[in-house]
């Protein structure tokens, strides 16, 4: 597929398609993701020391996610339960016929798992050898009652006579989460729609369900906002390191402190206008938003270091103080307000990504706001920070 078009249809002709030819398969159909590689965008874990409670828990959270129509492949990642042997030996007539659990386990392991006996050498590679049941009597798990175990007494005992056999129904995949056990609901969502949005919506449906958890019980947020977050630190760790790198760079091309600091003081002017855009637009606030603001602060900067300088150009020629810093701010008006408007354009092609859409939104307005502020209130806050008269 070449086109965005033909991705589109192969996309619904395989979606179509594949359950009806693997009708026991888990069938998805997805692009390549755009954002971090997560399993699923939208996630929940059931965590808890209960392996039934936080099972029952989590089919009440698909019971919930299948309603909403934006949710594609609802299911949980401990699968289908599969039957599984259970051996219970009795200690009683263990004792009695003097057969140790030990030596039940490792009869049956001999014979299902197989022991090393030796070593065949093929040319330069050395085969293991095993001695276990042919295939054909592995699979049947019906005479493994039948075993004979080897007693103290010197004479082989059935296994159904100092153990009982059954057949049960387990999880074919248990997880745990930090040593507990844990159930991870998870889901896609469909085109346009953002794995932290569709999160935001469903952690409001499920507060009902937070009061009626079981004590040790808990639900956890996974997926893309999960993911967000981890990035999130990741930057929230280097910000220091980077302000300081900035702050530097200001007092060496303004060359005074005090300039450098009321230039610094202006990144922060986009953010108001960044939430607002994001609010009214219905765009999360995530990694890539946060990327935005970040990359926001550079421009609005960028913007009072024009004005900063050309006021000091103009009071070192000797033009009184308040009138360099009227002049200067009418003659810069036009480069910061092109500038800006330049930037806030280049953003409109992206504001509709589902995945660069928050970035792109929060720096246009940001950007319009911190514009309109950096050409009214830069001046006076100049004027105010040099105590220039009128």
């Amino acid at each position: 597929a070449k086109t965005a078009q033909d991705r589109k249809r192969l996309i619904g002709f395989l979606s179509r398609e594949l359950p009806q030819a693997f009708p026991e398969a888990r069938i998805r159909v997805r692009l390549l993701p755009n954002g971090p590689p997560v399993p699923y965008p939208v996630q929940f874990r059931v965590v808890g020391p209960e392996p039934q409670t936080i099972k029952a828990i989590a089919e009440e959270l698909k019971a919930t996610m299948r309603q909403d129509t934006r949710l594609l492949g609802v299911n949980d990642n401990w699968n289908e339960q599969i039957a599984v042997v259970r051996i219970d030996v009795d200690p009683a007539r263990a004792q009695q016929f003097r057969v140790s659990a030990q030596s039940v386990a490792q009869v049956l392991a001999a014979q299902f798992s197989g022991v090393p006996v030796g070593q065949y050498r093929e040319a330069d590679r050395l085969l293991p050898i095993v001695l276990r049941l042919p295939s054909a009597e592995r699979l049947q798990t019906a005479q493994i009652s039948e075993t004979l175990i080897p007693s103290g007494t010197g004479l082989a005992v059935p296994l159904h006579q100092v153990a009982t056999v059954r057949m049960v129904w387990e999880p074919g995949i248990v997880w745990r989460e930090g040593r507990e056990y844990a159930v991870t609901v998870q889901a896609d969502v469909v085109d346009g729609i953002q794995g932290a949005t569709m999160t935001a919506a469903l952690l409001k449906a499920f507060e009902p369900m937070h009061s009626k958890l079981p004590s040790g019980v808990r639900i956890e947020v996974g997926g893309a906002v999960e993911e967000s977050s981890k990035g999130q630190l990741s930057i929230a760790a280097g910000m220091p390191i980077m302000l300081f790198i900035i702050f530097t760079l200001l007092v060496i091309q303004l060359q005074s402190f005090s300039r450098a600091v009321l230039v610094f003081l202006t990144g922060p002017m986009g953010i108001a206008g960044a939430a607002v855009s994001l609010l009214v637009l219905d765009r999360p606030f995530g990694f890539v938003a946060m990327l935005g603001v970040i990359a926001l602060s550079g421009m609005i900067m960028r913007n009072s270091v024009i004005l900063i300088d050309q006021i000091e150009q103009d009071r070192r020629r000797g033009i009184p103080d308040r009138s360099a810093v009227i002049e200067s701010a009418v003659r810069r008006f036009r480069p910061i307000v092109l500038t800006a408007a330049a930037a806030v354009l280049a953003m409109i092609p992206l504001s509709n990504s589902v995945f660069w859409g928050p970035m792109a939104v929060a720096i246009m307005g940001g950007l319009v706001l911190a514009t309109v502020l950096t050409v009214l209130s830069l001046p006076a806050m100049y004027a105010a920070w040099f105590r220039i008269a009128r």
